[in-house]
């Protein structure tokens, strides 16, 4: 049982529990030390002797991968043998419809969007029972990712409403700051340019930090490994005198307090209407997108899918990303969202397209088509 198999064996245990972490709620946690994974078995008593072998099964030297945590939960617990787990319905946490409100708060989207996301989960069919909850021994055994998905839906809705084409958002924005301007007392209209550039901000700083602090990273441990009883000694003389250096070059380098821990949570950016600093968009309205007495109908009538075609069964990934081949918008929509759960991009891109492929069958029906008709005219 390596350590990452451990980290998986714990989110099989959250997700039976249906707790109210998510899988990268973990690895971020894992991240920020909260939970003991690099270097764990410096926590474990003195009386737990760890040499040979067992160096070979700590001795973690990457962060954990979401891919490959999720890939590890499903073998576990198909290793196991495990029961179907509790079912996910419309009031557990790991539900689309909750999770896609918690991440319009964190990323300072308007709640009237809400309205859009669960009709999306609805026609697609992903918030269903037998859909969301993880069976083991099924034939295909196989788990949502439920933040993914509920972040790619977001995605979605924000394609439905703006289009992200790197025209459309910016014309509804000059609507939105007309109106704003000449109705200060009404409910501001969501003015998309406003909200990029706060966010963009707010995000730059947020992968600084990110960036700095896993740079500043101590790999090595305080308390070393060794292959045996007889080099344990030889060992520790080597770590007491690294230790000792480190502390002299951190004086000399950085003379600056080291800033305490923060405890674990599961919002990373925070938004308040008392903040004068930065805008607060969780109260604006969208009814400058929306059409006039249809309060979920939009403007924009257009809609371009993230992905035409799909790779063979056979193939490993579902799509391919490229951010030369899409808008600028969908690129920085893409990298916040994936920043906050520390995901690739592609891998975020590929649900996206699956929850597409879902709603949109009419439109991959008719790409199907066209394709078929060209083979045979080059035949």
């Amino acid at each position: 049982m390596t350590v990452p198999s451990t980290l998986a064996f714990c989110y099989l245990a959250l997700l039976w529990q249906r707790e109210t972490i998510t899988l990268s709620d973990l690895l971020r946690f894992v991240e920020e030390d909260h939970i003991p994974y690099i270097n764990a078995f410096q926590h474990f008593p003195e009386e737990m002797k760890l040499y040979g072998r067992d160096k070979g099964i700590f001795a973690v030297e990457s962060w954990p991968n979401y891919e490959d945590i999720h890939k590890k939960m499903i073998e576990v617990a198909t290793f196991l043998d495990l029961p179907r787990f509790p079912d996910i319905t419309e009031d557990c946490y790991l539900h689309p419809n909750i999770l896609c409100m918690k991440y319009l708060m964190e990323v300072n989207l308007p709640d009237e969007m809400h309205s859009f996301t669960c009709q999306v989960v609805k026609m697609a069919g992903i918030g269903e029972v037998d859909f969301l909850t993880f069976d083991p021994i099924a034939k295909m055994a196989k788990t949502v990712k439920y933040d993914v998905q509920a972040i790619a839906v977001i995605v979605i809705v924000l394609k439905l409403l703006f289009l992200l084409d790197d025209s459309l958002e910016w014309s509804l924005s000059t609507i939105a700051e007309k109106y704003n301007e000449e109705n200060k007392e009404d409910k501001p209209w969501f003015d998309f340019r406003k909200w990029y550039q706060v966010m963009k901000k707010s995000f730059d700083d947020k992968k600084q930090k990110w960036e700095e602090a896993r740079a500043k990273y101590v790999w090595k441990s305080e308390k070393p490994l060794y292959h045996s009883s007889i080099d344990r000694s030889v060992v520790y003389k080597r770590r007491e005198m690294v230790v000792n250096l480190q502390k002299q070059f951190s004086t000399l380098v950085d003379s600056t307090p080291t800033v305490e821990k923060k405890s674990p949570s599961s919002f990373q950016f925070n938004w308040t209407e008392e903040d004068t600093d930065r805008t607060c968009f969780h109260g604006h309205s969208l009814q400058g997108i929306l059409k006039k007495g249809q309060s979920l109908t939009t403007k924009n009538s257009l809609y371009w899918l993230s992905t035409q075609k799909f790779c063979k069964s056979y193939c490993k990934h579902v799509t391919t990303y490229e951010e030369s081949n899409f808008s600028l918008s969908y690129q920085f929509i893409l990298n916040l969202f994936s920043f906050l759960l520390r995901i690739k991009t592609s891998f975020l891109h590929e649900e996206v397209s699956l929850i597409e492929k879902r709603l949109f069958k009419k439109k991959y029906s008719k790409t199907k088509k066209k394709s078929s008709r060209s083979r045979k005219v080059r035949k």
